[in-house]
């Protein structure tokens, strides 16, 4: 019954006038892009992340120049972005929220483990390794392999960083992969496309993707562009695009080191 209600819901919402005009709110003469301003490396306001290089991709692809409204990632910033229509695509978004509608993924990445390429840790692959225990781990709180960790008997060795903040003023993923190189830490847990890019140029740290986990919750997810929740025609177009040009979309995430792998977490594609 709570299905049947939910998508009543979200018919009478696209039938309304309301929903017409939000989806008309797409331009026609910019791609214009919803993004935090100092979430490197993904996006950054002087272009040089990963998902910027990607969205200038798109725009050429769309013969359209790319524009950015810059906010804070958290609360409020889809409704502040993308909801006001201030712009009309979230790059890097994870499939599944119900805050916008997801285009189909464009990749796939996964957690891992950030060591010294001559630490104790280094063989390290899996979470229930007993070689973590007594050792310090950095983890950012809330993720999906704090909770494993915490399962394994790890809890008394994890240092957590918060999940939300103000990147422009904190940076609790780049502060713990400092740790690693300078022995505070002696691995971090960090999401790939968070951490892969960073340590790719680090001849003395390496990033082990978590690829032989098998409990839950997962530690591989798929990564979308968001847009309006009535804008089929949209999503449909960006679908198109994804298909059709997936090749250079892998090879710009792989030259930024992101970590890819397969739909099922199971392999690792660069």
């Amino acid at each position: 019954m709570r299905g049947a209600v939910l998508a009543l819901t979200l018919i009478c919402a696209v039938a309304s006038p309301a929903a017409a005009q939000v989806a008309d709110l797409r331009s026609t003469t910019a791609f214009r892009v919803c993004a935090d301003p100092a979430m490197k490396p993904m996006s950054a306001e002087d272009g040089s992340g990963f998902e910027n290089k990607l969205a200038e991709f798109f725009g050429q692809l769309l013969n359209l120049p790319v524009t950015y409204t810059w906010f804070p990632s958290g609360t409020g910033f889809i409704r502040k972005t993308l909801q006001a229509g201030e712009c009309d695509v979230v790059m890097g978004y994870a499939q599944g929220d119900e805050l916008v509608q997801n285009t189909n993924h464009y990749y796939t990445s996964i957690y891992g483990i950030v060591t010294r390429k001559d630490g104790d840790l280094a063989s390290v692959d899996h979470l229930a390794d007993p070689a973590l225990k007594d050792h310090e781990l950095g983890v950012i709180a809330g993720t999906p392999p704090a909770t494993i960790m915490a399962r394994a008997g790890l809890a008394k060795d994890l240092r957590g960083g918060d999940l939300t903040v103000d990147r422009r003023v904190e940076d609790p993923v780049g502060d713990m992969i400092r740790g690693v190189k300078d022995g505070t830490l002696d691995a971090a847990v960090l999401w790939g496309p968070l951490a892969g890019p960073q340590v790719k140029a680090d001849p003395e740290l390496q990033f082990t993707p978590l690829l032989k986990e098998t409990a839950s919750p997962r530690m591989f997810y798929r990564i979308t562009m968001g847009v309006r929740l009535p804008e089929q025609e949209w999503k449909r177009e960006l679908n198109s695009l994804i298909r059709r040009n997936q090749d250079q979309i892998n090879a710009i995430l792989a030259e930024a080191g992101v970590p890819l792998v397969d739909d099922y977490g199971k392999e690792l594609l660069n």
